[in-house]
């Protein structure tokens, strides 16, 4: 994938494929207002899916607002991932956290699970 595109092939779009992720999550990322489960998943390039519950953050606004920041900051760093499907799953408070800082905190979690998926899985370069 050469092109910085989000199209359906870099999501996780079937019960199918979370269920894998959820139930074979080899990589976990914690953080205080989100976590990112991770496993490998055979392709040539990364897939993300997006867990953002209405009882976690309440108001469509962030929600919409939270998964647009996660997809533009997923679209633009796809070449540094290893192959792996992600979830990223939202927590409670995580509306109250502002845009440069989710990016921030973004950066940091992906960061640390490329490194996990890299040192588990050496053949699973970006």
């Amino acid at each position: 994938m050469s092109a910085q595109t989000y199209g359906k092939t870099l999501r996780l779009l079937s019960p199918g494929d979370f269920k894998q992720v959820f139930d074979k999550a080899t990589f976990r990322a914690p953080h205080q207002h989100f976590m990112l489960l991770a496993c490998s998943n055979g392709l040539e390039h990364p897939r993300l899916g997006l867990v953002i519950s209405k009882k976690n953050v309440r108001h469509a606004v962030n929600r919409n607002r939270i998964k647009r920041q996660v997809r533009e900051y997923f679209r633009l760093h796809q070449q540094e991932l290893p192959a792996i499907d992600c979830i990223f799953l939202a927590r409670r408070g995580l509306d109250q956290v502002d845009s440069p800082t989710l990016v921030k905190q973004l950066q940091a979690q992906f960061k640390r699970l490329s490194k996990k998926a890299l040192r588990d899985n050496p053949g699973n370069q970006p």
